[in-house]
């Protein structure tokens, strides 16, 4: 019994994965599409900038986000080292000892 219900499931498993993605959609396609813009009324400064880069080039404030975040995630590690070292553990000299 066991193994019908596994053969069953793979089954079904494998006929929801070949429906079509128009299918499971099940929309009219005639609605205008969703525009995602962020409100520049309200913010001032760096962030009326990256507000308005997000508005006008996508490219570019996704490529600000990439370089703000691997600085962010320096800077914490940075910091997060100095705090270590405070506490007493010292992570430089640590051996690594990999097969």
């Amino acid at each position: 019994m066991k193994n019908v219900i596994t053969k069953l499931l793979a089954l079904v498993t494998m006929a929801c994965l070949m429906v079509p993605e128009v299918l499971w959609a099940a929309g009219g396609g005639g609605d205008a599409p969703i525009v995602v813009v962020a409100d520049t009324r309200i913010v001032h400064g760096i962030l009326h900038y990256f507000s308005n880069l997000y508005n006008t080039n996508l490219l570019l404030f996704a490529i600000w986000a990439v370089v703000l975040t691997a600085a962010y995630g320096g800077f914490l590690g940075l910091i997060m080292d100095k705090l270590m070292g405070l506490t007493g553990l010292d992570l430089k000299s640590r051996k690594i000892v990999e097969h």
